[in-house]
């Protein structure tokens, strides 16, 4: 019984060794590259004003953190990125949706996509501005036309690959046209479409954080823009090293939800980085 007991504890240790060694590799490039920069910063090839060493980037961060208002502008950052998103992801899988399974909705559309996904739709914020000023809902309005884009390509792209077999073979158990795009259409196309998503999800965070800085409020990007124009270098490496965390924990954790929704899918598995 001793035996076995030991062995379950050697290869409870082993695992655990296993994956903090994987975690400190996977890191090991972060750690190196924080450590340059410290090194670099206390060299005296630059002063502490062009780059503060990170030590006194990370001390910034912490007294922002106790003080509060590091999580009052982080909230504001992610709710007008979330708000934008969502509004994206929504708008984008039901145009995506009518362009691939509607001629006259693809005819209507399809230029408007693409003349407007390789345009740099921040050409469009003194417009916005003058429309709808300079608080949340020209900034979420912002997030929402950049981060639509790629859902509704993914969509649309996902339900043109989804083989004529399977709807006529569906059809012909007599799938009405509801159950054809609950039980067929939107499940086929999933990969592609959180594909869509978790490309959108990035573009939503850079372009609030664009707004922010344009605009001005509350939000990391604003907070750093006013760090600038103060000679607060900590202060805007400090956003930096935020907004860095920040979409890091974003990416994986939709990388989570996707290995989540598409645990039947073979396709579930998909690259960390995108």
């Amino acid at each position: 019984m001793s035996f076995v007991v030991e062995a379950s504890e050697r290869s409870a240790a082993a695992r655990f060794i296993r994956c903090a060694g994987w975690v400190a590799a996977h890191f090991a490039s972060i750690v190196a590259l924080l450590v340059a920069w410290e090194l670099f910063a206390r060299s005296g090839a630059v002063t502490m004003f062009m780059l503060p060493p990170f030590s006194a980037v990370a001390e910034r961060i912490w007294t922002d953190a106790i003080g509060g208002g590091l999580w009052v502008n982080i909230g504001f950052t992610l709710y007008r990125t979330f708000m934008g998103f969502l509004l994206a992801c929504a708008i984008g899988i039901g145009l995506g949706l009518a362009m691939a399974r509607t001629r006259s909705a693809r005819w209507f559309f399809d230029p408007i996509v693409s003349i407007g996904f390789p345009m740099p739709k921040v050409v469009f914020l003194p417009v916005v501005i003058l429309w709808l000023g300079v608080f949340d809902v020209s900034k979420i309005a912002m997030v929402t036309v950049e981060a639509v884009f790629p859902v509704i390509t993914a969509t649309m792209l996902g339900i043109q690959c989804v083989g004529d077999e399977l709807l006529w073979s569906a059809r012909s158990m007599g799938a009405k046209d509801r159950e054809l795009l609950w039980q067929i259409l939107l499940p086929a196309a999933a990969p592609q479409i959180m594909t869509g998503v978790q490309v959108a999800l990035p573009v939503a965070l850079i372009v609030a954080i664009f707004t922010e800085m344009a605009m001005g409020g509350f939000g990391v990007g604003a907070v750093m823009m006013q760090s600038s124009r103060f000679a607060d270098s900590r202060g805007v490496f400090a956003g930096i090293v935020e907004i860095a965390i920040v979409g890091y924990c974003l990416v994986k954790g939709l990388v989570i939800v996707r290995h989540h929704l598409l645990r039947w899918h073979q396709e579930a598995i998909a690259p960390s980085t995108v």
